[in-house]
């Protein structure tokens, strides 16, 4: 808050002590009129005379020059802003300097500060903890990125989870998943596992549709020609019987006739 009424009352002084600049000529009477900058005028008059006198003979030169230059506000130079430096070479901080600055007529701004680097900071701590032996907090500070905790996923090592480590951490990781660094694009994951799963659930379902429908076919085939085999045996088995009657009527008749004729 300080910092900014500073910042209100330095531009506040620099916009009253700062005065247009007019540029103008003596002794003439030409008129400049600029609303939208300022202007500089340059008016001069010359005039130079020669007279030479040669055997009485007079020679005489006049030379009249006039020069008028104007300058629009638009071509005025402006006065630079330098930027403040920021550096932090030979402190051992993870911070990086930011400035900038902005210049206009009669004025210019300047500005810079300090930001902090968490990543450094992280990496840092995590090789102090290492060199005090304590490597598990050290994976765990590191954990905090979501590119390492997935990376640690991805390996098979979850991360440590309230001094959980191995399967019973990745057990804690998947009851208490929005604790996770990475939770946004975890739930992103899951939600296009779970769409490729219904799509390939999808896919094994129609395939397994027309695995069935094909064996109905081939099954309904199959019965059409027991079918076929069976009615073919039974016309067989009924011919066979017609003529066995028809064979055992004529031995009948036959024998009939040869009682008769030893009669």
């Amino acid at each position: 808050m300080k910092s900014n009424m500073l910042l209100a009352f330095l531009l506040s002084f620099i916009l009253l002590v700062s005065l247009p600049v007019w540029g103008d000529s003596t002794n003439d009477d030409n008129d400049q009129t600029n609303t939208s900058g300022s202007n500089t005028q340059i008016t001069g008059g010359y005039t130079s005379t020669t007279t030479n006198n040669n055997d009485g003979q007079t020679n005489t030169t006049t030379s009249t020059t006039s020069n008028t230059t104007t300058t629009n506000g638009s071509d005025v130079p402006v006065n630079s802003a330098n930027s403040p430096s920021f550096s932090a070479m030979s402190q051992d901080v993870c911070s990086t300097g930011i400035s900038g600055s902005v210049s206009t007529l009669g004025l210019g701004v300047s500005a810079g500060k300090h930001v902090r680097d968490l990543n450094c900071e992280r990496i840092k701590l995590s090789k102090v903890l290492f060199d005090y032996g304590m490597k598990v907090a050290a994976v765990s500070i590191l954990c905090q990125d979501e590119r390492v905790f997935e990376a640690m996923q991805m390996a098979g090592t979850p991360c440590p989870f309230e001094g959980k480590i191995g399967k019973e951490a990745l057990e804690q990781w998947d009851k208490y998943d929005i604790e996770r660094p990475d939770y946004n694009s975890y739930v992103s994951k899951l939600e296009n596992r779970s769409r490729i799963d219904e799509e390939l659930a999808e896919i094994a379902r129609q395939e397994e549709a027309e695995r069935l429908r094909k064996e109905q076919e081939a099954l309904a085939k199959k019965i059409a020609e027991e079918k076929a085999k069976l009615a073919t045996l039974k016309a067989q088995e009924e011919l066979n019987n017609i003529v066995d009657n028809i064979i055992e009527t004529d031995l009948e008749t036959e024998e009939k006739r040869i009682i008769n004729v030893h009669k």
